[in-house]
């Protein structure tokens, strides 16, 4: 019988791999912490379902990756929102 933490762990997963969301994003979606997404997919989840977790860690590594070009991003527009503000 799965837990209800074994049953986050996938839907988690499942949220992540339909729309390519951070772990940010997705714990402000399902209302969890940043900390528990983590967990959950980068640990749980390997041993409560294998294949949903090498899909997630495929997208969590991109997600790695770009990060430094969504802060760079938000940092501009933040540049250019205090710009027009003047």
């Amino acid at each position: 019988m799965d837990s209800p933490q074994e049953k986050r762990c996938e839907i988690l997963a499942n949220y992540v791999i339909e729309t390519g969301a951070t772990v940010r994003k997705a714990s402000s979606e399902y209302g969890v912490s940043k900390s528990t997404v983590h967990k959950d997919l980068t640990y749980k989840l390997k041993f409560v379902n294998p294949t949903l977790y090498r899909k997630v860690k495929n997208i969590l590594e991109i997600n790695k990756a770009e990060r430094h070009l969504r802060g760079g991003e938000a940092t501009r527009k933040k540049y250019l929102n205090s710009k027009n503000k003047h």
